[in-house]
């Protein structure tokens, strides 16, 4: 979210280009802007998009996993000067013993934070103008509810009697920044067509019987006339990719996946413009769950993708999968239970490509009678906002009984909090004992390495090699001040000292050696002060906008 109005799009990426004295790299992102998948030039972190873009050779009917191209054709040499390194692939390891372990978000222990109402989408934000987390919700029968906190626990209603747009289909929210008082709210929405249109050769997909509708606001309380953007089933959203400068358009279609039975899935469409007028007849298939989302134990139903969201963190785009694992809506209205969804994480380098090795839900329902977020896990546009160390999770979810007792599928809704350590998605650990991690090549304008680690316990000790893979003995292990602590911000620095700018534009390697400890991420800033000029999520106090140019300063 946050990432400015559409005619400040490329204002950000040639912004943070100056800073880093890297425009040769500006220049080829801004020309896959202009033309994309025709440039055939390379994106922020090497990796070249395809000729045809986006791909047009999904296969909506398989159950196999979404193959990642970039990683099994990976660049010769990463750019790094872009955002935090994150391990949550093997995009930038050449070798290692360490393990790779993932991590679940934790609930607060507060929630619910918003009881009796709910997020079906919605949106969370950190709005730099009023300095304050804001989020968009359903608020029962009203409508649609704007709250704001300072602190993520307690939120306190707008104006307006808090119903700033009235109820409707699903409603997906953006809060679109440059880092400066001018800002723009999007909402985009889905109005049931009736009568439900049949046979209709213009539309390709199943069931396509909802019309999505943009409007915008300056302040989220006054909102302009709706725009038609195009049909697809409810529960569609949008987001903004800022390293290619497109709008994506997540699109909920249902196709049949086994024998006869339609199943639930998701198709794309990007566009420079939000706003713009028209159909959705270029989106291509996207991704489906696949058969390693394993149903639910006591339902048994193949697994459906019922929502995915994005958001850029850092080098990456993060998706948020909800993931439907029954029972079917038919048989929740007579049983007057909520259905079962998961919150799942699958993580981006291309924006279209999803590699999502762990399995295990982010965020899950507890399944027992009498809990607030018993099942329908619901996540909200904006994903994640970051405060200091940590990262924060806004998730709705269903009792399924209102306090009145009356039950239903979709009664008992409310709004919880849920955090993760920054970075904290994987860690590269060696436990009890030592082991290294080499990178492969990488390039980067700064000067200055950090770390995100956890050895208090053990060290971390970095050196670096030539493309060669000879040690440079200025910034050898030997010579390396050994780190020994639990930060998330934490510079590195030799018996030389701490200055890389002598290396900047020539590929090298980083070869870490930790014992006893946890390794998060790893990024070369230009400042002292730690900014990665990485993107923080729906962004957080301290920031100025959605990019990290603060560092330590937003702690």
């Amino acid at each position: 979210m946050n990432y400015g109005t559409t005619r400040f799009i490329t204002a950000i990426p040639m912004a943070l280009a100056m800073i880093l004295g890297n425009l040769d790299v500006y220049a080829q992102q801004e020309s896959v802007v202009r033309r994309p998948g025709t440039s055939g030039r390379p994106l922020y972190n090497g990796i070249l998009l395809p000729e045809v873009w986006p791909p047009e050779n999904g296969d909506p009917y398989t159950s196999e996993p979404m193959p990642v191209p970039y990683l099994e054709h990976r660049p010769e040499v990463v750019p790094i000067d872009i955002g935090r390194q994150l391990f949550v692939d093997d995009f930038l390891i050449e070798q290692t013993d360490l393990d790779r372990v993932f991590h679940q978000a934790q609930k607060y222990a507060g929630n619910p934070v918003l009881p009796h109402v709910s997020l079906r989408h919605g949106g969370v934000f950190y709005d730099p103008v009023v300095r304050q987390f804001g989020m968009f919700y359903n608020d029962g029968g009203r409508g649609i509810g704007l709250a704001y906190s300072q602190d993520l626990k307690r939120w306190t209603p707008g104006a307006n009697g808090n119903v700033v747009l009235p109820k409707g289909g699903a409603n997906a929210f953006w809060l679109h920044t440059d880092g400066t008082a001018k800002r723009v709210f999007y909402a985009m929405r889905a109005n049931r067509m009736d009568p439900r249109p049949k046979n209709d050769p213009d539309v390709p997909y199943i069931n396509a019987i909802w019309q999505n509708t943009l409007r915008s606001s300056a302040d989220g309380i006054t909102w302009s006339e709706e725009i038609p953007l195009g049909r697809s089933n409810d529960y569609s959203s949008f987001f903004y990719n800022p390293f290619r400068g497109v709008w994506v358009y997540s699109l909920k279609h249902n196709v049949p996946r086994v024998g006869k039975e339609v199943y639930r899935s998701r198709y794309y469409a990007e566009r420079a413009d939000v706003s713009k007028v028209g159909g959705f007849d270029d989106a291509v298939f996207w991704v489906n769950a696949d058969r390693l989302d394993k149903p639910h134990p006591e339902v048994g139903d193949t697994a459906q993708l019922y929502s995915l969201h994005g958001i850029a963190y850092e080098s990456i785009i993060l998706g948020a999968f909800q993931v439907h694992l029954g029972p079917a809506n038919e048989i929740c209205e007579e049983t007057k239970e909520p259905k079962y969804t998961e919150y799942k994480l699958g993580y981006s380098r291309d924006g279209f490509h999803w590699h999502r090795p762990e399995r295990e839900p982010f965020i899950r329902g507890t399944y027992r009678d009498g809990d607030w977020d018993k099942a329908f896990v619901n996540i909200p546009q904006g994903v994640c906002v970051v405060v200091g160390d940590s990262l924060w999770f806004p998730y709705g979810a269903y009792s399924g009984m209102d306090p009145d007792g009356k039950r239903g599928m979709y009664r008992g809704g409310s709004i919880g909090m849920a955090k993760l350590r920054r970075d904290g998605f994987a860690s590269m650990e060696a436990n009890g004992r030592g082991g290294t991690l080499l990178t492969r090549p990488v390039v980067f304008t700064g000067k200055h390495l950090f770390v995100n680690v956890d050895c208090p316990e053990g060290e971390l000790r970095v050196e670096v090699l030539d493309q060669a893979g000879q040690v440079l003995k200025q910034f050898s292990a030997k010579t390396c001040r050994p780190i020994r602590m639990d930060r998330t911000l934490c510079s590195v620095a030799w018996e030389s000292g701490a200055d890389l700018s002598s290396l900047a534009g020539k590929p090298i390697r980083f070869r870490f050696h930790l014992t006893n400890g946890k390794l998060y991420a790893f990024w070369v800033s230009p400042d002292e002060s730690g900014a990665s000029y990485g993107y923080v999520g729906a962004g957080g106090p301290g920031f100025n906008g959605v990019i990290d140019d603060q560092g330590i300063n937003a702690y």
